[in-house]
């Protein structure tokens, strides 16, 4: 198992999260990252910092979230990893709480 990406980071891209890896698992796109899974580790260590609940078990996502898997590892391989913390995205406050923000996921 290991730990996967989703929705809620969208748009914000909080990276608290890089911060406590251990593993250096992260990738980072224009407005989202994602978790490695041949690099996470499974310590869930990241899974509190996540201002936005945006990190879940793989075997604990919601039905409707688990097209992440694929695209967290698929994405994984194309972005470069992120070590160190950044600001979140300028508009970050203003899209937490919004749903359905699959289309607006930029991938280069």
């Amino acid at each position: 198992m290991t730990f996967v990406v989703t929705e809620s980071c969208i748009k914000c891209k909080h990276t608290d999260c890089v911060e406590v890896c251990p593993a250096d698992a992260f990738r980072e796109g224009p407005n989202f990252l994602v978790i490695d899974p041949d690099a996470c580790i499974d310590c869930a260590l990241c899974v509190p910092e996540c201002p936005v609940e945006a990190i879940f078990d793989e075997s604990d996502l919601p039905g409707d979230l688990r097209h992440y898997v694929a695209l967290n590892a698929e994405l994984a391989l194309a972005w470069q990893p992120i070590m160190d913390k950044k600001e979140a995205l300028p508009d970050a406050d203003s899209w937490s709480g919004i749903k359905d923000k699959f289309g607006l996921l930029e991938r280069e």
